[in-house]
């Protein structure tokens, strides 16, 4: 959403919501969005949901400096990636980031009981929060962590195959598809997982994410957000789980 708002040129106002200090559970955040979850769009004191529908919503409410191609069926192509966005590759984010990263903090904090864990965030329902303890006490070893990494592997590959016909993931203009996509790959960079695409592995993928960062968009909306204390931990904790990661993909064991 916020690489939307900067590519569309509008003027806002954002709350940092610290997601491992459980603040999208507090009273005040909860009544602004009861799944607890983020971003959340307040604009005119309504209140919008979901980062695609708000992406949609700026689009329709400010058109200028569109995202969204004019062309019908190239605005199809790219809510195809949005829509494969919502439905797999963001879940597949939560996992990877846990399993290779927040876990670690976690742990080294403290976690409690298990039902310590189930009430600090009880409106997110029960199954998710035993999903996520799993995932903090087993890592990449939980159920269906491994799929989630993988399938999130095979995006890089799908975006690789779309790179060969044109520039950005549609056509030679970078759109909504790009956007949708910028956070995930810039994920897996920010925990140290270069290594999926570079090294010859998917080179347009890698030149697509180095023209990505030169955009003058991307630094204040994506990078300069994050608290330098959460980069520098996640990237610790990428380079710590990189290995397992390797040996998931790759098999066998990269260096440490």
């Amino acid at each position: 959403m916020r690489l939307a708002l900067a590519e569309k040129q509008l003027q806002w106002q954002g709350h940092y919501i610290d997601i491992l200090a459980g603040q999208q559970f507090d009273a005040a955040f909860l009544r602004v969005n009861p799944k607890a979850v983020v971003p959340v769009l307040v604009h005119d004191g309504r209140v919008i949901r979901e980062s695609t529908v708000i992406c949609e919503y700026l689009e329709e409410v400010f058109p200028e400096h569109p995202v969204y191609p004019q062309d019908a069926y190239l605005r199809a192509q790219v809510r195809i990636w949005t829509k494969a966005v919502d439905e797999e590759l963001h879940p597949a984010c939560s996992t990877i980031t846990y399993v290779v990263s927040h876990r670690h903090t976690i742990l080294r904090n403290g976690t409690g009981s298990f039902d310590d864990f189930l009430k600090q965030g009880a409106s997110e329902g029960h199954a998710s929060r035993e999903r996520k303890w799993r995932w903090i006490q087993e890592g990449i070893t939980a159920p269906g962590a491994g799929e989630q990494i993988r399938l999130y592997d095979a995006y890089l590959g799908k975006m690789e195959d779309a790179l060969r016909e044109h520039a950005w993931l549609v056509s030679e203009q970078f759109t909504m598809a790009d956007i949708a996509l910028a956070p995930y790959v810039n994920r897996l960079a920010a925990l140290s997982m270069q290594g999926l695409w570079e090294g010859g592995r998917y080179p347009r993928v890698e030149d697509w994410f180095t023209r990505l960062q030169l955009r003058p968009t991307f630094g204040p909306a994506l990078q300069e957000w994050v608290p330098d204390a959460l980069r520098l931990e996640m990237a610790g904790n990428g380079r710590r789980s990189w290995p397992d990661v390797h040996a998931l993909i790759f098999g066998g064991r990269s260096p440490a």
